[in-house]
């Protein structure tokens, strides 16, 4: 059985930057629904709505207190939503690395076994 050689630097530069830009849309996206919730239901303007979505985003919590039900519910959702955004998103800017340590992993072997 014959493996497929590693793929060239400039190929996985490519994936990464891929990768980069798929990860930057997820967090964009992310922060647009956040930012828009929390100037509907917590009736914030756009940058206290855009603090607020970061600081749920990146894990730091809430920091404007929930006025009414909906925007409990909105917050809940979102802290929900944001926690898999979160580990989508580090999923995607990993793959590239990990496909390429698999495939080197994967050649060393074979290598191995045939010398």
């Amino acid at each position: 059985m014959k493996l497929k050689q590693l793929p060239h630097k400039r190929h996985f530069i490519s994936q990464l930057q891929k990768a980069s830009l798929i990860t930057l849309g997820i967090v964009a996206f992310s922060l647009l629904i956040g930012e828009l919730g929390y100037i509907y239901f917590f009736r914030l303007n756009w940058d206290d709505a855009l603090y607020n979505a970061s600081m749920i985003l990146t894990g730091m919590g809430p920091v404007a207190p929930a006025p009414t039900t909906a925007a409990k519910i909105f917050g809940s959702f979102y802290a929900l939503y944001s926690g898999v955004a979160f580990l989508t998103s580090v999923s995607v800017m990993m793959t590239p690395i990990y496909k390429r340590y698999i495939h080197k992993v994967h050649l060393t072997m074979y290598e191995k076994e045939n010398d």
